[in-house]
């Protein structure tokens, strides 16, 4: 950090003091720890390979060859307009500040609710994510029981998340710099893992069949003794479109960036840089791991019937074991690693979230901690409610889907739509005196519109996929939680949430500003 100096923390001060908030978390975080963070929770070596079987159980080879360069510019859109707004608003809980800032009180709190349900039950998903790779990969180490349809298995899960979960939080409650230093080796060892299973993969395929990559074959309703991944349909374009979810699944967790705004140097530069960025290496290194993948893939039909053991029926059948034990390991690691920048980032959602008084005990998780300047109780509590929700959730069957599959379903929906309200909110604000001033990372005003436009496009697209067979009950529950959200807002938080100080407040805010300032120790 050698390169900040006073001017450029002072500048960072005012923007934050501007906005009515205390310098009470630990500006620690470089530009490249920004970008590392995001990089981390996107992470390929998670969605991209947990996620694999939604596309050589689908539409097949086309779905990685044409799907994921086009699922990642669905999501890149997000990025886009989620760093120009960044640039001007670098705060933690970025999203919620935005919708509030170039919407009202009412979109801020939609956003943040959205936004925070995402964090909550995709760290859970990551984290189940992570037990499930450890099941097909590390777990006979251990001879452990993986097998979650008996009472010993299930309960190894659970457990399993538990203690992973607790060792994030606990790592996360020790200050950024910990956290940063190993999102920071994450980011390193995803690109070098990722480019040794590349190698490894090049060179145990007996062929480069490249036509696979735009090669379209139906897979779906396979296996017939298993679960399918997706439902016997005879319309490719349809089996096509749900295989997009491997990317989108994939490319999504950037708005970390934003989220640790206010632990981030020169944060109206490094925020918005670290999410383009992000997104568009794991892009373009997931696409080459891919490319590889699916060129080493013995026999597609063969690699259909495998389906959510893919990755590891081929790895085993191209690699030497002691080779393909190593890049099992180092993909586990980059998978807690994702979860650890996960907890990162909701409980940074729920810290800004609760100092504007939008949950229940809100004093509490807008605390910091004096010693490690980190959201202590926010960490523990988004945490300790994800376990949960892996817990209870996956206890419960709606439909005769596990009510975890479908909240996991409706996660990216969620997620999505936090990210979009802002940005279609800033189409309308941008250039008024609610956004005046675009920021230092300025793609101007035309092209921010454009890009608004696509989001919109591309959430409709997004929300369509979302909710088909066989996650149709997704629309379900994201329709009753647009309806109680709507009904709570009404009958409780209209009167009583007050949204980010906005105009005269800011000012009233001063005295509070140095006192917590003072009480954490900030320079």
């Amino acid at each position: 950090m050698s390169d900040y100096s006073d001017v450029d923390k002072a500048q960072d001060l005012h923007i934050l003091h501007s906005m009515g908030y205390a310098q009470e978390l630990e500006r620690r975080m470089s530009s490249f720890s920004n970008f590392a963070i995001s990089f981390s929770i996107i992470c390929i070596l998670s969605g991209g390979i947990n996620s694999l079987a939604q596309a050589t159980s689908g539409a097949g080879g086309a779905s990685i060859g044409i799907g994921w360069p086009l699922g990642c510019a669905i999501s890149g859109v997000f990025a886009l307009g989620m760093a120009q707004i960044s640039s001007a608003y670098p705060t933690a809980g970025g999203l919620y500040h935005w919708g509030s800032i170039l919407g009202n009180r009412f979109t801020g709190w939609l956003t943040a609710w959205f936004n925070l349900i995402g964090l909550v039950t995709v760290l859970g998903a990551i984290n189940v994510g992570t037990w499930g790779f450890f099941a097909g990969s590390l777990a006979g180490w251990f001879g452990m029981n993986v097998d979650t349809t008996t009472a010993g298995g299930f309960a190894n899960q659970i457990l399993f998340v538990a203690v992973i979960t607790a060792i994030q939080a606990l790592i996360n409650h020790f200050g950024i710099k910990l956290t940063a230093k190993l999102t920071d080796l994450s980011g390193y060892l995803i690109f070098a893992t990722a480019i040794a299973l590349t190698i490894v993969c090049l060179a145990g395929a007996k062929s480069y069949d490249v036509s696979r990559l735009w090669t379209f074959a139906n897979y779906s309703g396979t296996p017939a003794g298993d679960a399918p991944v997706w439902p016997q349909s005879g319309d490719i374009w349809y089996i096509f479109a749900l295989g997009l979810l491997l990317p989108i699944y994939t490319i999504t967790g950037y708005d970390a960036s934003a989220h640790t705004s206010e632990e981030t140097i020169k944060a109206s530069e490094s925020v918005p840089k670290g999410m383009v960025s992000s997104v568009w290496w794991a892009s373009f290194f997931g696409y080459i791991m891919l490319i590889a993948f699916l060129l080493a893939i013995p026999d597609m039909n063969e690699a259909a019937a495998q389906g959510w053991n893919v990755f590891f029926w081929t790895l085993n059948s191209v690699a030497h074991p002691v080779v393909a034990n190593i890049i099992y390991l180092a993909i586990f690691i980059a998978q807690f690693i994702c979860g650890l920048a996960t907890v990162t980032s909701v409980s940074r959602m729920i810290f800004a979230f609760s100092r504007d008084g939008g949950l229940p005990f809100s004093r509490a998780l807008a605390s910091v901690s004096p010693r490690f300047r980190t959201p202590s109780i926010a960490i523990w509590t988004g945490s300790v409610a994800s376990v949960l929700f892996v817990w209870g959730a996956s206890l419960v069957t709606i439909g005769g889907a596990s009510a975890y599959t479908i909240v996991v379903s409706c996660t990216v929906i969620f997620l999505f739509l936090s990210f979009c309200i802002p940005i279609a909110l800033g189409i309308k604000a941008i250039g008024t005196p609610k956004w005046p001033v675009m920021g230092p990372w300025n793609m101007g005003i035309t092209a921010y519109k454009i890009v608004g436009c696509l989001a919109i496009l591309a959430m409709a697209v997004i929300f369509i996929i979302g909710v088909q067979p066989p996650n149709e009950w997704a629309l379900y529950i994201t329709v009753g939680f647009l309806v109680l959200t709507a009904a709570v807002w009404l009958l409780f938080e209209q009167r009583r949430f007050k949204g980010p100080p906005i105009g005269d407040e800011v000012a009233k805010r001063q005295a509070e500003i140095a006192a917590a300032e003072k009480a954490v120790g900030e320079a």
